[in-house]
């Protein structure tokens, strides 16, 4: 691999073989050379094939400034998740890690904290994400010697979370907050007390997820067969009530209708929530 650019001692620009830039990074790697010299692969620990080329020019920016133990902890924590979420993560997410990564560390060193105000929804929303950002802080304790507050596991757990949907940062907390308002009407509307171990509660987080990211994107979904939409509303009244409440507050905050379609799906899994909620509520009485 010939030299196209070099970033820092550790980290430098080459061209692939594919002819595209790939960014490599190792200890020491680039100490010394010149723009052309071949590297050592055995030094090589890391290469960045992006498929995109802002991306490629963006992290070539981020990691020149950035020291080494963070950006090796940062691929160490994306390796856990990708690893345990058992599913592909954009490729985004070594830029936006890395980045967050060395400013919280940045930042708490300054003591200058960040409360995260999605916290407590985070946590309840995305548990495997939220556990996985818990892990993430020991990884930078144990390698990096600095303890970050519970607010930044919440952090790295909307960056995974945002690394699955592939949407913005921004998007992902927007869908979080959305998804709270609607788990919150349910749950007053039908006075529930949410088992969030059980299998209806968490199909309807996912529900909601995939749902949020559509409606933020004015991707609807539409249908023609009216049909089926009124056996489920004459068949769940109490579930269809509920979903006609969403769609009310849905039109008035973000002027966004919902189709029959997505009004009956609300309804099923609104349905399924409550029935295995009021059936885990009656086992907990009996006991």
């Amino acid at each position: 691999m010939k030299i196209a650019k070099i970033l820092n001692n550790n980290v430098a620009v080459v061209l692939g073989d594919n002819g595209k830039e790939q960014v490599v990074m190792g200890r020491g790697l680039a100490f010394q050379k010149r723009v052309g010299d071949e590297l050592d692969a055995q030094q090589i620990e890391k290469v960045f094939a992006l498929q995109s080329d802002t991306l490629t020019g963006r992290l070539s920016e981020l990691l020149s400034d950035i020291p080494l133990e963070v950006i090796t902890t940062s691929e160490l924590i994306i390796a856990n998740a990708r690893q345990q979420l058992g599913q592909p993560l954009h490729e985004s997410l070594s830029i936006a890690l890395c980045d967050h990564c060395h400013f919280a560390i940045e930042r708490h060193q300054q003591g200058i904290p960040i409360r995260n105000v999605l916290k407590w929804e985070i946590k309840t929303l995305y548990p495997k994400e939220f556990s996985l950002g818990i892990e993430a802080l020991a990884l930078i304790h144990k390698r990096l010697g600095v303890e970050l507050p519970e607010d930044e596991a919440g952090f790295i757990a909307l960056h995974l979370v945002n690394a699955q949907l592939g949407s913005d940062f921004a998007d992902v907390s927007h869908i979080t907050q959305f998804m709270q308002e609607i788990l919150h009407i349910v749950k007053y509307r039908l006075q529930l007390d949410y088992r969030t171990e059980s299998l209806s509660y968490n199909r309807f987080v996912n529900h909601l997820k995939f749902f949020a990211q559509r409606m933020l994107g004015k991707r609807g979904v539409w249908s023609e067969d009216e049909s089926l939409h009124d056996v489920v509303r004459d068949k769940y009244p109490l579930a269809y009530q509920c979903a006609e409440k969403i769609d009310k507050h849905i039109q008035q905050k973000y002027l966004y209708e919902l189709s029959s379609e997505e009004r009956m799906f609300l309804t099923i899994h609104i349905e399924r929530v409550r029935k295995e909620t009021l059936a885990l509520q009656d086992d907990a009485d009996e006991a």
